[in-house]
């Protein structure tokens, strides 16, 4: 404060009434500009349902005062805002409001594993041993043969402790997995699902019945990287070797072939073979001999000649787990080679160049694309929900070595962009694909009908649940909590299972789709049931790195490992 006169020479009466007047002064705009705060918080977004809870302003500082962790003491008995009234159990809810966090948390995790129970119930009784439910008609859905829900659940059902739902799954990989049947598989999505899963399982249960079918898979599909660069194929017979690219492909994704290196490189740490790590190593590198754009990769590559097919570059479909792997390599190396960190700071800067903005008019930060020409696109997948999650996991890990937790700051910002494009819908379910205002008038989240489809999609509960390893803010909890509240009232098939919808616009009819994907059991509900956990012991960040299906992998050299 700054005095017209030497304090000395002040009366000091006349001075005690100045600086009562200077405080009232104070608290009068405080309490106006908390009220202004309150009003535009609501209406910003264009919608009637923009989640009050979640402050959004162009100030930084306004920004970020709402996103202080919050008070970690548990509520009052009183409080019961984060209790579902219509819920199955409401004493359960109540005893989970009381005076200690730990009955919440429990409750929360026991419906979460209620769920999972009736997912699987409804695959068990209408499509064991086969890739796909689909709840509603009660029939199934193959897709490569290979029980791919079954697979890809493995390690959920032993994390969340059901024994006997994992005995009887383990009894069919023993005699029912084919590996080497005549059928043409995705490479990727059966690296990340199947090699994943059985990988995930192994080391959860020590059961080398897991390890040693996840070797005989790797083999089969060690043909599709028979190329003249080394890129593999998008497709390949897992008993004749038979490899191809789909027609409609103008090359292999970029996503896919730099999104298997983490799962073929744990079986050559599992079998002393450098050939398995040596393949993928050697497609990493053909990727990284390309010119990138400020780290960024376009979204094909051919196969045969190892160079890009220059297009758009987005965190969207076709690219979006490049840039995740760039950190976990590091990560599941234990941060032994530097190449990844230093590949993966370039690229996070290169994204905050060229594809972040911020939202019209209440400034959400979001990540769109950039197309041939550099015009950009205000278009986010959900896909790309899984950043935030990355970021907090790469500051968890010190991956920064400047502006020390500038990357937690984005991931907050962009973890509150993922939660509006949930709360924004009437379903409080996020559609596939998103546009943000950029010109006055706009709304900040907009939505076409053919991209209004919810797919119970991972990403934005993924980074829930690091951004909650990472702070300890229970905000995060419950976000995740009301995320999962929607995909009860709106998703759940009476009977068993759980469907995709087409029209997260609507709560009358939301147009189920009927299909049940396998990563709503292996992902959704597991980072769903960790989010929910107050042990950070159990997979602890530092000792597993997930695959891009949620597959826990050991960080190398820990314990031995």
């Amino acid at each position: 404060m700054n005095f017209p006169v030497r304090f000395c020479e002040m009366d000091v009466l006349h001075y005690f009434w100045l600086l009562v007047r200077y405080i009232s002064i104070l608290v009068v705009v405080h309490a106006a500009s908390e009220n202004l705060k309150t009003y535009f918080n609501g209406r910003s977004i264009g919608k009637d349902n923009f989640d009050a809870n979640c402050h959004s302003s162009p100030s930084e500082s306004a920004y970020y005062a709402s996103f202080k962790p919050a008070d970690t003491a548990a509520p009052s008995s009183s409080d019961n805002s984060t209790c579902n009234s219509d819920a199955d159990d409401s004493s359960a809810c109540t005893r989970g409001c009381g005076n200690d966090d730990g009955p919440m948390v429990v409750d929360r995790q026991r419906k979460v594993v209620d769920a999972f129970r009736h997912a699987w119930r409804g695959y068990r009784e209408h499509a064991w041993g086969k890739d796909i439910l689909l709840p509603m008609s009660r029939q199934h859905e193959e897709w490569f043969d290979l029980g791919v829900t079954l697979v890809d659940s493995l390690d959920t059902m032993h994390l969340m402790g059901l024994h006997d739902e994992f005995a009887e799954a383990r009894e069919w990989v023993i005699h029912d997995l084919d590996v080497r049947r005549n059928k043409s598989v995705n490479v990727f999505e059966t690296t990340i699902r199947v090699l994943g899963g059985l990988l995930g399982a192994y080391h959860l249960s020590n059961d080398d019945i897991f390890r040693d079918k996840a070797v005989e898979l790797a083999d089969s599909l060690l043909p599709a990287f028979d190329t003249a660069s080394g890129i593999p194929l998008a497709d390949v017979n897992l008993l004749t070797g038979a490899a191809s690219t789909p027609a409609w492909s103008p090359g292999s994704s970029v996503a896919e072939v730099t999104t298997i290196q983490m799962e073929f490189r744990e079986i050559s740490r599992l079998t002393g073979d450098s050939k398995y790590q040596d393949l993928v190593d050697n497609a990493w590198s053909q990727v990284q001999a390309q010119p990138l754009h400020d780290g960024l990769v376009h979204m094909f590559i051919d196969p045969h000649t190892g160079v890009f097919k220059k297009g758009t570059l987005t965190l969207g479909a076709r690219a979006d787990s490049y840039y995740e792997y760039l950190l976990k390599q590091w990560l599941q190396c234990n941060h032994t080679d530097e190449r990844f960190a230093e590949w993966y700071r370039t690229s996070i800067g290169g994204i905050e160049k060229h594809l972040m903005r911020y939202s019209t008019p209440s400034q959400l930060l979001f990540v769109g694309e950039q197309r041939k020409g550099g015009r950009f696109i205000p278009k986010m997948d959900h896909l790309t929900c899984f950043l935030p999650g990355m970021l907090a996991l790469g500051w968890i890990h010190g991956v920064e070595t400047e502006r020390s937790g500038y990357h937690l700051e984005l991931a907050r910002k962009l973890m509150i962009t993922c939660y509006q494009m949930y709360f924004t819908m009437p379903t409080g379910l996020s559609a596939e694909l998103v546009y943000f205002g950029q010109h006055p008038g706009d709304a900040d989240i907009m939505v076409k009908e053919s991209d209004g489809h919810n797919l119970l999609r991972p990403e934005a509960v993924e980074s829930l649940f690091i951004l909650y390893r990472a702070t300890g803010d229970k905000q995060y909890q419950d976000w995740g909590w009301k995320m999962f509240e929607s995909f009860e009232e709106h998703c759940k098939v009476e009977g068993g299972g759980y469907t995709t919808i087409s029209d997260v616009s609507s709560t009358v009819d939301p147009k189920p789709r009927d299909k049940m994907e396998s990563f709503f059991l292996a992902e959704t509900l597991k980072y769903f049931y960790l989010l929910f956990g107050e042990d950070d012991t159990v997979l602890p960040l530092n000792r597993y790195v997930f695959n891009t299906e949620a597959h826990p992998l050991p960080i190398w050299n820990m314990d031995g490992i």
